[in-house]
């Protein structure tokens, strides 16, 4: 088959089915996708539809999939070594770049979720964050535990975008001028000690925290664990408990 056998070949059903979901979405938003309307603009039968990805939020899903690819890839590639808190921050840049050149698909994936369940894609990302928060942590510079900083992150992130991408469609972006990067730097603030702190003004109780923090990272990131599953859970109760304050006669 020649190069230009491909071209003027039609496409499959399911690919014509993708792409019409997703020009759908692109122009109209999730309430644009309908079966009626994906059948009419992909030129085919509402039964292909279901027979191709069960149900329309199958359809949705693939949607979401194929739309965070790229994104994804990315973020993947910001795994590599480096300063993690300047990971962090490019990886927040990325999130919100996505956002702003994707408001329906962003909108798709993180603010009309399905009831009582989540996105495998939004999934990834957030498996992404999870990482990069726990090499924080392994630094011995994050405050508090793992999971609690990773989702201060992302629901920073979720909610400074949305509100850019609504200043975007009422033309107002440029009034929000600087509002990501201040956002994120406070919440970094906020969740990673300087390294090039005072070491007087740091207390006794947020140095124990902070290493609490980082040994529980590395102690949840060993496979082969030294210790047996009852001493393994109490020294993870422990550590948490070191991490969050809660240690009963703690001081500063």
């Amino acid at each position: 088959m020649t190069a230009s056998d491909i071209e003027t070949t039609p496409q499959q059903p399911r690919e014509r089915i993708l792409r019409a979901a997703a020009d759908l979405l692109a122009k109209g938003g999730r309430e644009a996708v309908s079966t009626r309307s994906v059948s009419a603009a992909a030129g085919v039968q509402a039964q292909t539809i279901y027979r191709q990805f069960g149900d329309m939020q199958g359809l949705l899903d693939e949607v979401a999939w194929r739309g965070l690819a790229a994104y994804l890839a990315e973020k993947q590639a910001n795994l590599a070594a480096g300063d993690p808190v300047e990971q962090l921050r490019h990886g927040w840049d990325l999130h919100v770049a996505f956002g702003l050149a994707n408001p329906a698909l962003y909108r798709l994936l993180y603010t009309d979720p399905h009831p009582g369940e989540g996105s495998t894609a939004t999934g990834e990302a957030y498996d992404i964050l999870l990482h990069l928060v726990t090499r924080v942590a392994e630094t011995g510079r994050l405050r508090m535990g793992v999971e609690a900083a990773a989702a201060m992150i992302q629901a920073t992130g979720i909610g400074v975008t949305v509100t850019l991408i609504g200043a975007n469609a009422a033309g107002r972006l440029p009034e929000h001028e600087g509002l990501s990067d201040s956002t994120r730097e406070a919440v970094l603030a906020a969740l990673v000690a300087d390294p090039e702190q005072d070491p007087a003004k740091d207390t006794h109780t947020a140095r124990g925290a902070r290493h609490a923090v980082a040994l529980k990272a590395l102690l949840d990131a060993q496979e082969d664990h030294a210790f047996t599953p009852g001493e393994h859970l109490l020294l993870s109760e422990w550590l948490t408990r070191l991490a969050s304050g809660t240690i009963p006669g703690s001081t500063s």
